[in-house]
């Protein structure tokens, strides 16, 4: 049935608000529904960007956003492709932080979708709820572990839909292929647990057996309702998403963004540190604040790229060292330590952060530990002290969470500092320089290796497309952009780089004998051809 009047104008796929030209004005019905002038996409973009930006915080600005995405698909993903500088960061991190928080708050109309342990036994049945039959990606969360912000239960549905949102936007996938999901387990906040507004189960988290099982039906309806989609976990606490990225990551075209896209992103900032540095990053040695998925995904990539430039991989683990709660992770410990985390146990005594950093004497000091501002002066002038262009990076997000800013870093440095951060940071004046701080934003990495494997039919995610799409990331950046400090290329190239990226994953999937079929002669063209593009 073709939908006419108002009906056209309340579905955001449809609607062009007054850019419906006189013609489908007489055709669809919206004679005297719309005002008279007819605008053309380019006037609402700027009317739209004129509003978002009057509004008084950045909060506001996402509900503008959010409700916009709601009203108008099109017009909205026109403002984020042409405005990601400015959107990113309100789109997703650090205001999708807040979002979330708030979530159930500032809620409006649903957007995503819900499974709990309700369902199970029928989870299959209720995937057929969803509107859209051609499911290619899915961003999937229980919520445990959002940010670093920790267990928001069912509020934690802020991020799939952002990341979904990044996708469309950065490489260009069909929005109509996209499906957020939010596993809602329950949750052990106590204030969600006591607030009447809260949108989620009231109840402790499922655990154990029961999860697990609650999860393996999930898995087994997406592989059979949607066989062609990709499956991202998201924000999912360390010791499940270790487990879960182990048992699926060869069943099902799957990864976590957490652990295998941070860590892609990071090596790729390493590998552009080393054009300041002039040091291999095999002649270098990498101490850890923080311990979990994130900061051993790193790792486990980064022993990777260190076996490629020839050191075996126990000569690759000896170079990484972890600091836990306890301090310095040792074998003293190894019974108490996850299957992610004791590789990286060393014999050693046991010592502080302090004096492992004096003792170690790291090349590069990595923070993913959400713990703000432990990255003290005496850390930073210390790193400063024992190297010409210390390597620091900070990469705990939302921004209230990182190690320290990009002032200290270099401000601490007398800007000497090879500084990468996981939230925005402005611009630095130093000596008479200006320093641009590197953001080590994940959308660098999972769009166009989203992008790739879908389009290129790959069977599976392996640690060489990862390493594969790191490098690729880390030969974006400029001699130029290297000079002023940033290790990343500008955020309004990144749909070009998600492009560059997804033709090199697909390549090397290929070269793995990872795909489906062989790629066509004309892969990158016919990639580029179907790349989402919202015009009217």
């Amino acid at each position: 049935m073709t939908l006419r009047g108002r009906e056209v104008l309340k579905n955001p796929r449809l609607n062009k608000g007054t850019a419906f030209t006189q013609h489908e004005r007489d055709e669809l019905g919206l004679n005297g529904v719309l005002p008279p002038v007819i605008s053309t996409m380019e006037q609402q973009v700027e009317r739209a960007l004129a509003n978002m930006r009057r509004q008084s915080t950045d909060i506001d600005k996402y509900i503008f956003l959010s409700s916009l995405q709601k009203r108008n698909e099109r017009l909205y993903f026109r403002l984020l492709i042409e405005h990601t500088q400015e959107l990113m960061p309100l789109v997703y991190t650090p205001t999708v932080g807040q979002a979330c928080e708030e979530f159930a708050a500032i809620f409006r109309e649903t957007a995503g979708f819900y499974i709990t342990p309700n369902d199970r036994g029928n989870i299959e049945s209720v995937l057929a709820n969803w509107p859209e039959q051609d499911v290619r990606l899915i961003v999937v969360t229980d919520g445990e572990r959002i940010l670093g912000l920790g267990d928001l239960g069912a509020n934690g549905m802020g991020i799939p839909i952002g990341k979904l949102a990044l996708y469309c936007a950065c490489a260009g996938v069909d929005p109509q292929q996209c499906m957020p999901i939010m596993l809602d387990v329950g949750t052990e906040n106590q204030g969600f647990l006591c607030d009447p507004f809260y949108l989620g189960l009231q109840q402790p988290r499922l655990r154990g057996e029961e999860y697990d099982a609650f999860i393996e039906e999930f898995i087994q309806a997406v592989k059979s309702r949607f066989p062609n989609a990709l499956l991202q976990f998201e924000d999912f606490a360390t010791p499940n998403a270790v487990k879960l990225l182990e048992r699926y990551r060869d069943e099902l075209l799957c990864f976590n963004d957490d652990i295998q896209g941070t860590a892609a992103v990071a090596v790729a900032g390493l590998i552009a540190s080393t054009c300041v540095t002039k040091k291999a990053l095999s002649d270098q040695k990498f101490l850890f604040f923080g311990a979990g998925s994130a900061s051993t995904g790193i790792g486990a990539l980064l022993v990777k790229a260190l076996q490629r430039e020839g050191l075996s991989e126990q000569e690759a683990r000896d170079r990484l060292f972890y600091i836990n709660r306890k301090g310095l992770v040792t074998q003293h410990h190894a019974d108490s330590l996850g299957s992610h985390l004791l590789p990286f146990a060393k014999d050693m005594a046991d010592m502080s952060f302090d004096e492992t950093l004096r003792e170690v004497r790291p090349d590069v000091l990595i923070g993913a530990s959400g713990t703000p501002g432990v990255f003290t002066r005496d850390v930073i002038e210390f790193m400063g002290s024992i190297h010409e262009a210390p390597v620091i990076f900070a990469l705990s997000n939302p921004t209230s969470k990182a190690e320290c800013t990009a002032q200290d870093a270099y401000g601490w440095t007398d800007g000497r500092a090879v500084f990468a951060s996981g939230s925005p940071f402005g611009v630095v004046h130093i000596n008479g320089e200006i320093k641009v701080p590197g953001q080590g934003n994940n959308a660098y990495i999972f769009p166009g290796l989203g992008l790739g494997a879908l389009h290129g039919g790959a069977a599976r995610i392996t640690d060489e497309m990862l390493i594969t799409s790191a490098e690729t990331l880390a030969t974006c950046v400029t001699d130029t952009e290297i000079a002023q400090g940033c290790l990343y290329p500008p955020l309004q190239t990144i749909r070009e780089v998600s492009v560059k990226i997804a033709v090199a994953v697909a390549e090397k999937a290929q070269e793995l004998g990872d795909v489906k079929a062989p790629l066509p002669a004309d892969f990158e063209q016919g990639l580029r051809a179907a790349l989402y593009d919202p015009n009217y």
